[in-house]
């Protein structure tokens, strides 16, 4: 990876990566903490909305999506829709 430590208006120096420059299993790791993806699913023949982590490992599976999204936000993740 290529670092560029910077200052930060007197912060703390801030490490900025060249994303060009990401192995493949930096970029499989990428946001995993980070993001949730909720996709709609069928389960026993009833709509539902599946939460994946960013890596695609299943979370969750919520009846409604506004819950889906609620359970991301709740978790301090950001919720990405994927139809």
């Amino acid at each position: 990876m290529a670092f560029d430590s910077t200052e930060n208006s007197g912060g703390p120096a801030v490490e900025r990566v060249d994303i060009r420059h990401l192995s493949t299993d930096q970029l499989a790791r990428l946001g995993v903490s980070q993001i949730a993806y909720v996709k709609p699913v069928m389960m026993n023949g009833t709509m539902a909305y599946a939460i994946h982590a960013a890596d695609g490992t299943p979370m969750a599976v919520a009846g409604d999506r506004d819950v889906a999204i609620a359970a991301v936000h709740q978790q301090e993740m950001l919720a990405t829709l994927v139809h």
